[in-house]
C-alpha cells in the first residue's frame, strides 16, 4: 500500500478523539508495509518512516505515542538488527539517521539539535558519513597508549552486558592496569558488577518500551556524564568503548572525539566471524584493535551481600534433604516471541520434579505479567500434589522443603546469586543463561523466537563449561509445537551435565 494511503488514514485518525487501537493498528500496518517494500527489492520508503515518527511525537500523552514507537522499534528496527547482515546494518543506520533528523526539527527536539551541532552534525548525511567511517576505519588501541580512564557504555540489557561488556572489562583491565573503569548504564548493573571494586557505575536509564524522544533523551545524559568524567582526566588520556549500545543508538549518535572512540560493530557479518558467539566475537574484536591476542570468558562480579543470602538459602534446602537444586527463569525480557508458552512451562516443571529430592527455585521475574505467570505456574504444580512455597530472596526465610517448587521474588542480583549456588539453570534466551555461563553453572536454554541461525549462534551462552540449547521453532507453525518432544530434549541434554 502506498504511503499516501496511510497518510490519509493518519490524518483522519489524528483529527478525531484518540483511539488507541486504531493508532496501534495503523502503526503496525505502516511498519510492515515498509518491510514489505524493503524485503521485496531493497526499496527504502522514507515516507513510511516519517509517518511513524509523526505518530511517536504527536501527542502530549505518552500512551498515545507508544504505538508508533513500538512499531518503529519493535517491528522495523529489531528486524534490521537481528539478521547480522551488512545491508540490514546499513539500512538500520539510514533509518535511525532519518529518525534523529526528524526529531531535531520538532519543538521538543531543540536540545537534541543543539547537542548534535556541538559535534558538527547538521544533516542526515553528516550522521551517515560519521557512522560509515567508524565502521570502516576503526581506531587502533595500542597497549603503549596512555589511558587513565576507560568509559564503557552499557548494552542496556543485562544479558548482553555479561556476554560482551564483562569481556571488555577483563581485557582492558589487563591491558591498562592503572586505568579507572567507568561503566555508564542502569543501576541494575551494580547487582552483577558491584563485586568488582575497580568498576564505577554512572547511572543512566534507557526505556526500551518508551517513546521516541524518551529513548533519545538518554543520549543527553550520557554526553553529560562523559563531560563530567573528563573534568578530572584529560580527553587525551580517556577512551570511550561503545559496544553497539542503545545509548548511542548503535553508534549513530556521537559522544566523544573520534580518535578517543572505539566502536564494537557487533552486527558484523564478516565471513570469519559467522560461527562465533557474541563472546567470541568480542574477544576477536579486542584482538584486532589492540594487536594483543588473548581470550576471556564472560564473568560476573556478584556482591557478597547477594551471594551470602543465596548460600544460606541453598544450604538450608540441602541440609533439609534436597539433593538437587534447579534454578529456573521463564522471563523473556519483554519479548514474547522468546516464550514457548504456559503448557510447556507447566509440563517442564512437573517433569523436573519427577526426580525425588529435587527443589526448583522459580524466579518470578520482573513486572506484574511475569509475576502473574509464575504464580499461576506454582498454583498448577500445587494442584498436582507437589509441595510449593513462596519467598522473597531478601527475607532470608528458612525453607523446610526437600522436594518441590519455590517461587522466588528477587532482583537480578538475587537470581544471579541463586544461579551461582544451584546445581543447574534452565530458562529461555535471557540474562539468566549468560549469567549461568559466566558463573560456570550448567545451563540449558530453550531458544525460541528466531530461526536465524546466526542470531542463535551469536546469542547462545558461552562459558568455560558447556552450555546447551534446545531450539524451538515457534515461527513456522506455532500451533503444532510438540511439547513432549521439547521436554524430552531438555531432559536428554541435561544428562550431559552430570
Amino acid at each position: 500500500m502506498p504511503a499516501t494511503y496511510y497518510r490519509d488514514q493518519w490524518s483522519a485518525i489524528k483529527n478525531k478523539p484518540a483511539n488507541l487501537e486504531e493508532l496501534k493498528r495503523l502503526a503496525q500496518q505502516i511498519a510492515h508495509s515498509f518491510l514489505d517494500y524493503y524485503l521485496k527489492d531493497c526499496r527504502y520508503e522514507e515516507d513510511f518512516i516519517n509517518l511513524l515518527c509523526e505518530m511517536t511525537t504527536f501527542a502530549e500523552d505518552p500512551a498515545l505515542n507508544h504505538p508508533g514507537a513500538h512499531a518503529l522499534f519493535g517491528i522495523i528496527i529489531e528486524s534490521l538488527c537481528d539478521d547480522f547482515e551488512e545491508f540490514q546494518t546499513v539500512t538500520y543506520n539510514r533509518v535511525m539517521a532519518q529518525v534523529v533528523s526528524f526529531c531535531r526539527k520538532i519543538p521538543d527536539g531543540q536540545a537534541l539539535d543543539r547537542g548534535l551541532q556541538k559535534f558538527g552534525i547538521y544533516t542526515v548525511t553528516d550522521l551517515l558519513d560519521r557512522i560509515t567511517k567508524i565502521r570502516a576505519d576503526g581506531n587502533f588501541l595500542s597497549p603503549l597508549t596512555s589511558v587513565k580512564k576507560i568509559l564503557l557504555l552499557s548494552r542496556v540489557t543485562i544479558g548482553a552486558d555479561v556476554a560482551i561488556n564483562s569481556i571488555i572489562v577483563q581485557r582492558l583491565a589487563q591491558l591498562f592496569p592503572e586505568a579507572a573503569i567507568v561503566m555508564i548504564g542502569s543501576r541494575r548493573i551494580q547487582e552483577v558488577y558491584g563485586g568488582n571494586l575497580r568498576i564505577k557505575i554512572r547511572e543512566v536509564s534507557y526505556s526500551r518500551q518508551g517513546g521516541l524522544l524518551e529513548r533519545l533523551s538518554s543520549w543527553h545524559r550520557v554526553v553529560q556524564i562523559i563531560q563530567q568524567e573528563l573534568t578530572d582526566c584529560p580527553l587525551e588520556e580517556t577512551i570511550l568503548i561503545d559496544p553497539d549500545s542503545r545509548l548511542s543508538q548503535l553508534g549513530v549518535l556521537p559522544l566523544i572525539a573520534r580518535d578517543r572512540y572505539f566502536f564494537f560493530d557487533s552486527r558484523s557479518d564478516a565471513a570469519s566471524s559467522r560461527q562465533m558467539s557474541m563472546s567470541e566475537l568480542t574477544n576477536a574484536w579486542l584482538d584486532k584493535i589492540t594487536g594483543q591476542e588473548d581470550f576471556c570468558y564472560p564473568q560476573v562480579w556478584i556482591p557478597d551481600s547477594y551471594l551470602n543470602l543465596a548460600t544460606r538459602l541453598c544450604e538450608g534446602i540441602r541440609n533439609y534433604g534436597a539433593r538437587r537444586i534447579v534454578a529456573v527463569n521463564f522471563g523473556v525480557g519483554g519479548n514474547p516471541r522468546k516464550r514457548v508458552g504456559r503448557h510447556l512451562e507447566e509440563r517442564l516443571l512437573a517433569a523436573l520434579l519427577q526426580q525425588p529430592q529435587t527443589v526448583i527455585l522459580l524466579d518470578k521475574g520482573l513486572g506484574a505479567a511475569e509475576r502473574t505467570n509464575a504464580n499461576e505456574l506454582i498454583a498448577a504444580i500445587a494442584a498436582q500434589g507437589y509441595a510449593v512455597q513462596h519467598t522473597d530472596f531478601e527475607s532470608n526465610a528458612h525453607l523446610d522443603v526437600k522436594w518441590g517448587l519455590v517461587g522466588l521474588q528477587s532482583g537480578i542480583g538475587g537470581i544471579a546469586a541463586v544461579i551461582a549456588r544451584s546445581d543447574e539453570f534452565i530458562g529461555y534466551d535471557s540474562a539468566g543463561q549468560h549469567i549461568a555461563a559466566a558463573i560456570g553453572t550448567p545451563c540449558v536454554t530453550i531458544f525460541a523466537g528466531s530461526n536465524n541461525m546466526r542470531f542463535i549462534r551469536r546469542w547462545s551462552a558461552h562459558g568455560a563449561n558447556p552450555c546447551h540449547i534446545v531450539h524451538v521453532d515457534t515461527l513456522t507453525n506455532p500451533i503444532s509445537i510438540d511439547v513432549d518432544n521439547i521436554i524430552n530434549r531438555v531432559m536428554n541434554v541435561r544428562k550431559l551435565n552430570d
